[in-house]
């Protein structure tokens, strides 16, 4: 499946971006998707993830509370709603996409084979 993420920008700390996440297939309501961040210098990190049918998340720690990950299969789109944004949440933003994920896995960056190009988010202080 191929990915089209977009949506990012520069705001101000305690603002607020939604991404979204385009996916090229139909079949999109079969793949678990995921969203990763990366800051310069730094590894990719795991920030949300959503399953098949958009009824189970999970959330790195450090935007729990602040960051809603979701689906639209009729759009074939993901989004990230982000809220109350800080300067540690700059970063390219990347959505990825997997056939078949197990739990104790969904964070790992190797769990996904199918990745789009990255928006980048920049959050001043």
């Amino acid at each position: 499946v191929q990915l089209q993420a977009s949506g990012g920008g520069l705001v101000q700390a305690g603002g607020s971006l939604r991404l979204s996440c385009a996916a090229s297939q139909r079949s999109f309501s079969r793949f678990y998707m995921a969203w990763f961040r990366q800051a310069p210098g730094m590894e990719r990190d795991f920030i949300a993830a959503i399953n098949l049918s958009g009824g189970s998340t999970a959330y790195a720690d450090s935007v729990k509370g602040r960051f809603t990950i979701s689906r639209d299969s009729a759009k074939n789109t993901m989004y990230l709603q982000m809220n109350n944004l800080r300067p540690e949440d700059t970063a390219v933003y990347y959505c990825a996409a997997s056939s078949s994920v197990i739990r104790s896995n969904l964070a790992s960056h190797t769990a996904y084979g199918s990745w789009g190009q990255g928006t980048q988010v920049t959050i001043s202080s």
